[in-house]
């Protein structure tokens, strides 16, 4: 019996003794090839590399460096077991299927990872970005006032780092809009019936000689023939300004600007009467003939906006509800952020008019 229990007794040390090596060679094994080193033993990750360098991550004026590691895996363990077990597909890749073993192909690919990553932290709200960067540390009145917008947004809506801050320590991505994005919804245009009711614009259109309506004015189809549409439409003129037709009184959403002739063929609906900043605005009727394409529903045309507010504004940061800005500070957002990007002027029109028509202070319009 002092046999069996000697024989057990050795066998359970030999177990642990076995288990404590296992854990502590698994141990150094994982956290050996966490390291930045081994990272770049696979030459795949040269580009990735190079870009980091580049980065504030790697060298600036705090001479804090955030590794690999510091970025892509979580410190938690069940969480660092499963990122290590998703880094398998990498090893495969490198050694057997070549993905991405050269500059075109890693181009190629480039979006497909960033958003693995980007959804990665999203998912885990940002939980390595976290364990440097934290909003309760931030002095955010020392920040500059960029920094300080965004950053009060950022808690106002409980936003996560990599909503706004993509492409920290690698190139983002080039994403681009379909080039036959807008020629669909002109094409959709041109389908709409001569029945149709109340119609808008894709596109700046003639107004005959009278000028040129913008996108998403709505157009109240007076008649329509085989020759085009007479239409009317419905604003309001500022005093010093007469020359375009604005959405409402103190709204400055431009619907239309007219030449000498527009001006002339007004219907004028009311006297002038001053707004809180002392600006007179009177309501007015334009009647006019468009022979252009014209939409019968905004969605398509809200459609095509909110994919080039996904291309050229959601590529750099979390997407900025139309409702933070007014209908008049809208214009001046929009250019500013447009002027970082290659939108075209046709397209920074149209998304600016979908932030305006959908801003906070907007009525049924």
């Amino acid at each position: 019996m002092a046999g069996r229990k000697s024989k057990f007794f050795l066998f359970i040390c030999s177990a642990l003794v076995l288990g404590l090596f296992a854990f502590s060679g698994g141990s150094y094994v994982l956290h050996k090839t966490s390291e930045t080193s081994f990272c770049l033993s696979c030459h795949t990750m040269q580009a990735a590399y190079e870009e980091y360098q580049g980065s504030v991550h790697f060298k600036n004026q705090k001479g804090i460096r955030a590794e690999c590691s510091d970025c892509h895996i979580p410190q938690a363990p069940v969480d660092f077991l499963l990122a290590k077990m998703k880094a398998s597909k990498d090893v495969y890749h490198q050694f057997v299927t070549g993905k991405i073993d050269t500059a075109e192909k890693y181009e190629e690919h480039r979006l497909a990872m960033a958003q693995t990553v980007w959804h990665q932290l999203q998912q885990n709200d940002s939980a390595t970005c976290r364990s440097c960067h934290q909003f309760d540390a931030m002095d955010i009145q020392a920040q500059s006032a960029d920094a300080q917008k965004m950053h009060n947004l950022g808690i106002k809506e409980k936003q996560t780092c990599i909503d706004c801050h993509k492409g920290v320590a690698h190139f983002p991505p080039e994403i681009k809009m379909d080039e036959k994005a807008l020629d669909s919804l002109l094409s959709e245009a041109k389908q709409t019936t001569q029945d149709a009711k109340l119609v808008y614009p894709v596109q700046p259109i003639k107004l005959n000689e009278f000028g040129t309506a913008y996108p998403a004015t709505a157009l109240k189809v007076l008649k329509s023939d085989a020759s085009g549409r007479q239409i009317e439409l419905n604003g309001s003129q500022m005093k010093g300004a007469e020359q375009v037709i604005y959405l409402e009184k103190g709204q400055r959403l431009i619907l239309a600007t007219l030449t000498e002739q527009g001006e002339n063929a007004l219907k004028i609906n009311a006297d002038f009467t001053k707004d809180e900043y002392d600006n007179e605005w009177r309501p007015v009727t334009l009647t006019a003939t468009i022979t252009d394409p014209v939409l019968s529903d905004l969605t398509p045309l809200w459609s095509y906006a909110e994919n080039l507010d996904n291309v050229y504004c959601s590529g750099c940061h979390a997407k900025i509800s139309s409702k933070h800005y007014t209908v008049n500070a809208w214009p001046a957002v929009a250019k500013g952020m447009g002027a970082r990007t290659d939108i075209s002027p046709q397209d920074l029109d149209i998304l600016t008019k979908y932030f305006q028509y959908n801003a906070k202070d907007i009525n049924s319009h």
